[in-house]
């Protein structure tokens, strides 16, 4: 008998613990807020509420991407809006069409102080990028890499942004965690 209550009432006692010490959604939504607000005081970025040209990026300005709360963009390579299309003409485009295959590698790591040592993870020298259709495919792809692709506007751009964990991937939202990214778009044309 003091086995079978034991058994039961052990569980009970471990939900009850756990509910205890687990923060709420709400307090880890703040502590990744003051973790992107402290990642920008520490790496002394400059925040900008307009969007500059392509030639016009400083060393450390961040574009606080409109609509989206604490998701900031840096370019830091503006790409060629010229491809040669399949009858051989060179060709200008000035943005990236929907329905569009990009192709884009990548490098994550966490926003804490010492992020070269916490969950890196990068496609930058892999044989295998990740491929993903544009404003179409949000399982490949996290929604904020389809709004950094829309502002790279053109094949062979890079950038860095600041993602908050409900735009990254679908496990990063899971735990409230915020990374930034290093991304090299090309565009399958």
């Amino acid at each position: 008998m003091k086995r079978i209550c034991i058994a039961l009432i052990l569980p009970l006692v471990c939900a009850v613990f756990a509910a205890c010490t687990s923060n709420s959604y709400s307090s880890d939504l703040k502590a990744e807020k003051k973790l992107i607000a402290d990642y920008i005081a520490r790496e002394k970025i400059k925040v900008l509420y307009e969007l500059p040209d392509d030639d016009e990026w400083g060393e450390k300005d961040y574009y606080q991407v409109s609509g989206y709360d604490y998701l900031y963009f840096h370019l830091t390579k503006r790409g060629t809006p010229f491809h040669v299309n399949e009858q051989g003409d060179t060709v200008r485009t000035d943005s990236v069409l929907a329905t569009e295959k990009v192709v884009m590698r990548y490098k994550k790591y966490t926003l804490e102080i010492n992020s070269d040592t916490a969950d890196f993870w990068t496609t930058l020298n892999s044989a295998y990028p990740t491929e993903f259709t544009y404003l179409t495919d949000y399982t490949t792809a996290p929604r904020a890499w389809h709004v950094a692709v829309g502002l790279m506007k053109y094949s062979d751009s890079e950038c860095k942004i600041i993602c908050p964990s409900k735009l990254g991937f679908t496990e990063d939202g899971n735990t409230v965690t915020p990374y930034g990214y290093d991304l090299k778009m090309k565009i399958k044309r």
